[in-house]
């Protein structure tokens, strides 16, 4: 693969004319070094070799040529040296904020629109409930780190997982139905990434298991981050079991029970660490029940922080398809809005 030698970039830093300085940068960007979507940089001082893209380092140079004095040529030129040789990362990902411009792809506006799932790999969309991977893959990547242990107390058919051994994260999973808990280890086999990340699925209530002896097991005591993609209460009935969230006979019943899974899951993680719950709101006689907001209130009433509310759309359910023109026609005849959006809230444990 092309190298770029970084001396080159240092030795820019000399050029005390900005007409000589613009120049050579014009010829280094036309060079063969970026005709490959990834370059290679390598640090001569040391030896140590960084992959770089080159769209990035191209955006980069060309921010240098667009400047007016020597002095912000210089400034920009010093700034990309640094990207290159410097790793700057915060507690709780592996991001590195030196080169926090290469990251385009990681969202932090709070609508989410996706157009179509990520079926690649092992992931499946034919499990009604079970939300895309790019939430996963998303809150993983800014709020772990590789290593890092995920704990997934509504783990349906294996979403959160497969994307813990896509990103080298470990995760436990805990779901109530068993036939459910046999998909999920099925889907978690079918995943051709290999490295030495433990993702396992256990069969249990989330509100009643015993997770510190599952942590035990795994000679942890705590986890760095929280998933939770409950039932959106009886839209979907995903068993008969009274304990399951979908059966609750009200809503009052339903965030009992879900309360019951925060008491017995929030204590396991890490103060200053992150809880992520995706939920949706429902039609009940004719009247809209934002059940969405009803939770993200019962988890701030147990002492966690809300840092942010996303909304995501989706376009088809699977209890929706190919009916559109169906649902419109009812919404125009019943006065409603036809759901295309759900929320995901970001919650922050306290440190104190």
């Amino acid at each position: 693969m092309n190298e770029l030698d970084l001396n080159t970039l240092i030795s820019l830093l000399e050029t005390e004319n900005i007409t000589s300085l613009k120049a050579k940068l014009k010829k280094l960007s036309g060079s063969e070094v970026f005709k490959k979507l990834k370059t290679k940089i390598k640090v001569t001082s040391n030896e140590d070799v960084h992959s770089v893209n080159s769209d990035y380092l191209l955006g980069e140079i060309n921010q240098i040529l667009e400047t007016k004095t020597i002095e912000r040529s210089h400034y920009y030129l010093k700034r990309l040296i640094k990207s290159l040789t410097e790793i700057k990362t915060s507690n709780i990902n592996d991001l590195n904020l030196n080169r926090w411009k290469e990251y385009d792809d990681i969202i932090t506006d709070s609508l989410w629109i996706l157009d179509k799932r990520d079926k690649s790999g092992a992931h499946k969309g034919n499990y009604w409930g079970n939300f895309i991977p790019q939430i996963p893959n998303q809150f993983l990547r800014r709020y772990t780190k590789k290593g890092d242990w995920i704990l997934d107390t509504f783990a349906g058919s294996g979403t959160t997982l497969i994307e813990c051994r896509r990103l080298e994260r470990n995760c436990i999973g805990i779901e109530l139905n068993e036939d459910v808990v046999k998909l999920a280890k099925e889907n978690i086999a079918k995943e051709k990434t290999k490295n030495t990340s433990i993702v396992k699925v256990v069969k249990g209530n989330s509100a009643e298991i015993d997770i510190k002896a599952e942590l035990k097991k795994e000679t942890i005591n705590s986890v760095q981050f929280v998933f939770m993609h409950p039932p959106y209460w009886d839209i979907i009935k995903f068993s008969k079991k009274k304990n399951d969230l979908s059966n609750a006979k009200s809503v009052a019943e339903f965030l009992k029970m879900f309360g019951a899974v925060l008491d017995n899951t929030v204590k396991f993680l890490e103060k200053g660490r992150y809880l992520a719950v995706v939920i949706g709101d429902k039609y009940s006689d004719g009247e809209w029940v934002p059940l969405g907001f009803y939770v993200m209130e019962e988890v701030k009433n147990h002492g966690l922080k809300l840092k942010s509310t996303i909304v995501k759309n989706f376009d088809t359910t699977k209890g929706k398809m190919n009916q559109k023109e169906l649902w419109r026609y009812r919404a125009l005849a019943g006065g409603f809005y036809i759901f295309k959006h759900e929320y995901i809230f970001l919650f922050q444990r306290p440190v104190k």
